[in-house]
């Protein structure tokens, strides 16, 4: 795909994607990657992130850092994705991705749904993540940063596991969440946290205890790029 944009013209094609968006803790990351011209960029093993081990996941993380002609990342943190909502949150992440790359794209790659108010021409593209190798390459960098911060909240909220099931709901994180009720890294508008939550504060409520959960520190907002 960026082989044909690039025969149209456009030598600089970025690609933005993200991760955590399904995750009812932790925040959501996005990245944007323009790559070299070549197959698949010049990076071995590059694909969708959720079709590689964890393993490979981070030496193609490696490959794209030291080989993308540009790159940036950006974190939303749960305060930010509960004020304002998650698409317009993910929405403004992927401008803000893009924007932050040190070489300005001339065409913006999106996977699955469209980004409006970038200034550059934009696809957005189903799967994309599968068939553009520069939007492959931005979801490897969004799921590697944000699965490394999940292991750091497990160190943090060692409860919940969050370094096995990474914010998601999974069987696990739910009879988390219903022993313990959220922390402040679950997202309170999704209706499972909001369910533990209210059902947690009933159960210390009716046992005349306080509730002495894990304290909170709360994140700082990063933005990465090169």
């Amino acid at each position: 795909m960026e082989g044909s944009l690039r025969r149209r013209g456009f030598s600089a094609v970025a690609g933005a994607d993200e991760a955590g968006r399904g995750a009812c803790a932790g925040p959501l990351v996005a990245a944007a990657c323009i790559l070299p011209a070549g197959r698949r960029g010049r990076v071995p093993g590059l694909a969708d992130s959720k079709l590689l081990t964890a393993a490979a996941r981070e030496r193609v993380y490696a490959e794209v850092v030291e080989r993308a002609v540009a790159w940036s990342v950006v974190v939303v943190d749960v305060p930010e994705l509960d004020e304002r909502g998650m698409h317009v949150t993910n929405i403004e992440a992927l401008r803000r991705a893009v924007g932050t790359l040190q070489v300005s794209p001339d065409y913006v790659l999106t996977d699955g749904f469209p980004v409006p108010g970038l200034v550059q021409p934009t696809l957005a593209v189903w799967k994309g993540d599968r068939v553009a190798a520069c939007v492959a390459a931005a979801s490897v960098l969004a799921k590697v940063t944000r699965d490394a911060m999940m292991v750091d909240l497990h160190g943090r909220f060692p409860h919940y596991d969050f370094d096995v099931h990474k914010g998601y709901i999974t069987d696990l994180h739910t009879a988390r969440l219903d022993r313990f009720g959220p922390c402040p890294e679950h997202r309170h508008r999704f209706v499972n946290v909001a369910r533990a939550r209210d059902a947690h504060a009933a159960r210390v409520s009716a046992a005349g205890m306080d509730d002495d959960g894990p304290v909170h520190q709360s994140p700082t907002r990063v933005e990465i790029s090169r």
